[in-house]
């Protein structure tokens, strides 16, 4: 038997991923940022480019958000279990790459209908744009459940934080790969309300994750585990 000592983190560190877990939240207004772009009349008319943009930015911000709040939890976690913290972060990763990915498509149609599009291209905008929001299901539906699967077992084993708040992500976890296949089979829109009520555990726990840690900080405790 070994005893993790959590006691000696650093205030920054748990206020360093507590800010960057808050920061994932800022690409929450891209649905209304990208409402122009999913009109059929997109390439052709001549709707302002500011708001995509914008909401291709904060998404950047999220995906950086989401490598950097790995890294940060990594050192810690690893010695609760090292292979899951690890594949916690290339998990974070993945779902930052998805991301990127994403953006690329948002822009790359950005950038057709700022030539002013011909009639001919208006079919690699709605591509592009469909292309994206399928992405968007596989890194910000999917990936996140797993996610949170490896987040909240690490976090409850370690007792890093109030075992409640792990919990709720793992509640989380099945409602939300329950909408994502729901999604994938046509038998909802992405954007209907039992869309919105599959993700509200997860966003609930990631919410609660960041505030406590940015606020209140890891918990002062040892927790002794069989090696």
């Amino acid at each position: 038997m070994k005893t993790l000592n959590y006691s000696r983190i650093p205030r920054k560190t748990a206020a360093t991923a507590g800010v960057l877990y808050l920061l994932t939240f800022v690409s929450v207004p891209t649905i209304s940022l990208y409402k122009a772009l999913h009109q059929p009349d997109y390439g052709l008319n001549s709707s302002s480019d500011t708001p995509a943009i914008i909401g291709g930015l904060l998404e950047i911000i999220v995906a950086l958000g989401c490598i950097g709040s790995a890294i940060t939890l990594y050192p810690l976690l690893k010695k609760q279990n090292e292979s899951l913290a690890l594949a916690l972060v290339a998990s974070r990763v993945l779902e930052a790459g998805t991301i990127f990915i994403g953006v690329a498509f948002i822009l790359a149609a950005v950038g057709l209908h700022q030539q002013g599009a011909e009639p001919a291209a208006q079919v690699i905008i709605r591509m592009l744009v469909t292309l994206y929001d399928r992405v968007f299901l596989l890194g910000q539906s999917f990936m996140p459940a797993v996610n949170d699967a490896l987040l909240g077992y690490l976090l409850y084993q370690s007792r890093l934080v109030p075992r409640a708040i792990p919990v709720i992500g793992i509640m989380g976890v099945l409602p939300l790969l329950a909408g994502y296949l729901a999604i994938m089979f046509g038998h909802i829109s992405r954007d209907s309300a039992w869309a919105g009520l599959s993700a509200v555990l997860v966003a609930l726990f990631e919410l609660t994750l960041g505030i406590y840690l940015t606020v209140k900080g890891f918990s002062n405790r040892s927790e002794e585990v069989y090696s």
